[in-house]
């Protein structure tokens, strides 16, 4: 059984997807930080200085009460809280991951049409002739005989 379990996760596509999500882990990071520390910036100067980490609505009574300017990581310690300002943030990450993904892809598939392209086409194999027609042949060679 344990050489069994080896074989499985030895096999190619099992390796080839352990790299992929690691990989993708680590892209993830870079993305979360091109967004938190380089787009949300810009986008926060050019709407007036806006910390859209910090946005948020107070849903409860002590949140409501708070006053103007409190972290959203303080707002959530005093009640419930509607994070939109994350959610802003976390919508930019997931567009800009499924845009590489997409161009990523999109490479592959014309690296694929080049590359069929560029092979020799090897000939069809002729159909098999239908069964009557193979009958005929029999019934042909028998009379020859």
């Amino acid at each position: 059984m344990l050489q069994e379990f080896k074989d499985f996760a030895m096999k190619g596509n099992v390796v080839d997807l352990a790299i992929g999500v690691i990989i993708g882990g680590a892209f993830g990071k870079i993305v979360d930080s091109m967004v938190n520390d380089i787009i949300m910036p810009i986008i926060g100067a050019i709407t007036g200085g806006i910390d859209y980490s910090n946005l948020y609505v107070g849903l409860a009574k002590a949140t409501s009460a708070l006053p103007a300017g409190t972290s959203y990581a303080k707002a959530k310690e005093a009640g419930a809280v509607l994070g939109y300002g994350q959610f802003i943030t976390y919508t930019i990450n997931f567009i800009i991951i499924a845009w590489v993904l997409f161009m990523v892809v999109k490479a592959m598939n014309n690296m694929k049409k080049r590359a069929a392209a560029a092979a020799p086409a090897v000939p069809a194999a002729p159909p098999a002739p239908a069964a009557d027609v193979v009958l005929l042949t029999e019934i042909r060679d028998l009379l020859k005989k």
